[in-house]
């Protein structure tokens, strides 16, 4: 079988095109055959060893597609089902066929596109927990430091569909991007504290940081209680500054709903880039240099 990923830790030269055994489904999981796989920087960490893994490995960590074969005791779900979900470990989702964790898939409704639901498991999920994990009431401020990027856009929109003011960090170029989904925007580098005090006179309530490093620190710097902050850029000085470290919840249930969600138009994870699987080295070179704007699918 035909697919996309890493032969030994390293850099992008690492990369290559493998040829590996279809896979073979094991308890809590599900084979599918890919109609869409998202791209995101997981997918070069893993490559660089950050998650200890060695090659070869195929990439990818979020697909939707076809059920083909059901691993023993997986009974919610049924050979036909269009579903989508995470990937388990080595056995990613850039192929014609992934595995997927069945407890972390979902059924794809028909109003959401395969290439749209692939771009949900990872970055708007993460997005979900966030904001679970922050338990805010309607009317709260949340501020989004990255908000246009792959995990940003979705956490804007949820914020925003929750009831919360968003105030959302970003690049000038990305203004009305981030306006447009429902955040005040801001400037990011030197200064931002004094204009996230402009935009949030009454102060801020919550920070989810996409960052890292000396702007996670500006930033932290505005909030009171940092039981609020979290970051999944540095998680480290996150929890060192007095946050948390997100913990997942890779679940069937956070999946309906963020599909549901994309269904009702609360939700868009603003997929730009639809690429076949024989561009997956440049699609990941797009997300590893920080030039993707929006998430990007490919289609195997």
């Amino acid at each position: 079988m035909r697919a996309y990923g890493f032969t030994e830790i390293g850099g992008p030269d690492a990369q290559a095109f493998l040829d590996v055994p279809e896979p073979r489904p094991g308890p809590d999981e599900l084979v599918v055959r890919v109609r869409a796989a998202g791209v995101n920087p997981g997918d070069w960490r893993l490559r660089e060893g950050a998650y200890g893994h060695s090659g070869p490995t195929v990439l990818g960590r979020e697909v939707a597609g076809t059920v083909v074969a059901l691993g023993p005791g997986v009974s919610q779900f049924a050979v036909g089902d269009e579903v989508f979900g995470g990937c388990p470990g080595m056995v990613g989702g850039w192929a014609e066929q992934a595995l997927t964790i069945a407890s972390f898939t979902a059924r794809r409704p028909d109003g959401v596109p395969p290439e749209v639901a692939a771009a949900l498991p990872v970055s708007a999920a993460t997005a979900f927990d966030a904001l679970n994990r922050f338990d805010l009431p309607a009317g709260s401020t949340v501020l989004v430091n990255g908000a246009g990027g792959g995990v940003g856009i979705p956490a804007v929109q949820l914020a925003a569909a929750r009831g919360l003011r968003v105030i959302g960090v970003a690049s000038p170029a990305k203004r009305e991007l981030v306006a447009g989904f429902g955040a005040i925007p801001v400037a990011y580098g030197a200064g931002v504290e004094d204009r996230v005090r402009a935009a949030a006179p009454d102060g801020i309530d919550a920070v989810f940081d996409m960052v890292g490093g000396d702007a996670l620190r500006a930033i932290a710097a505005l909030l009171e209680d940092r039981s609020r902050l979290t970051s999944v850029a540095d998680k480290p000085l996150a929890v060192e500054l007095g946050g948390f470290e997100l913990v997942r919840d890779r679940s069937t249930v956070v999946l309906t709903e963020l599909a549901r969600l994309v269904a009702a138009g609360k939700l868009d994870p603003h997929v730009t880039d639809v690429r076949p699987l024989s561009d997956a080295q440049a699609a990941l070179a797009l997300v590893e240099g920080g030039h993707a704007t929006g998430k990007v699918v490919l289609i195997p």
